[in-house]
């Protein structure tokens, strides 16, 4: 069972994509969506595309609307990877935060994002991510579906935890189906959750940052 967040850790790393269907052991993430905020605030973000090695399902096609040849047109306006160029960009990414002590925040992360990135990684690079001495396990993963069965693990009043239905619970803007609209979704609806665990705290309160934390970022 997940824990109950009471405060919103300092760094937090949003982290969706979207794929060319939903089989995490033979499909492809096509777009990657990162937004990272700091005490409570957006302070980064990036979306990139990947042009894959197989065709995308017309089931997925029809959730986010994206054809190859969509993502191909976006070369020159956007960052378009290979798909091991998506990979390697992607665990930088995801590396690079966790050397920061940031949490990632998504919705089904670990059993489906993740988990594609790793299989994804093994078979199209010939290595795993182990061997680039990246451990997943040791991320720090709050997945905004478990936190909500922690909060009320009845199903009267929430029988259906998907993002859209999380965000319409908590009056979060949806993301569309877009891989950065939904990982800022997430962190959105994780930091709602947080002042609903406060019984409605102000959100800042929830996320400021203590005197000892301040000293730190005014010593660095």
């Amino acid at each position: 069972m997940a824990k109950k967040f009471l405060r919103v850790p300092e760094l937090i790393l949003g982290f969706d994509t979207e794929t060319t269907g939903l089989d995490v052991g033979s499909e492809r993430a096509i777009s990657y969506g990162f937004c990272a905020y700091r005490y409570g605030r957006p302070v980064w973000s990036e979306q990139f595309f990947v042009v894959p090695d197989l065709p995308i399902a017309p089931a997925a096609q029809r959730v986010h609307g994206l054809s190859i040849e969509d993502i191909e047109a976006k070369r020159g306006t956007e960052l378009v990877f290979n798909v091991e160029g998506g990979l390697a960009h992607a665990v930088d990414i995801l590396r690079r935060y966790q050397d920061q002590g940031a949490y990632i925040v998504g919705a089904n992360v670990v059993r489906f994002d993740i988990e594609m990135l790793r299989r994804s990684y093994h078979s199209v690079v010939g290595r795993s991510l182990n061997d680039e001495s990246f451990d997943l396990s040791m991320l720090q993963i709050i997945d905004v579906i478990e936190h909500d069965l922690a909060i009320e693990p009845g199903r009267e009043d929430r029988p259906r935890r998907g993002l859209e239905h999380l965000c319409r619970f908590y009056g979060v803007k949806p993301g569309g189906h877009e891989a950065l609209g939904d990982a800022r979704a997430t962190v959105e609806v994780f930091i709602e959750q947080v002042v609903r665990n406060n019984a409605g705290q102000p959100t800042l309160d929830l996320a400021a940052p203590t005197e000892e934390s301040r000293q730190a970022i005014e010593t660095r």
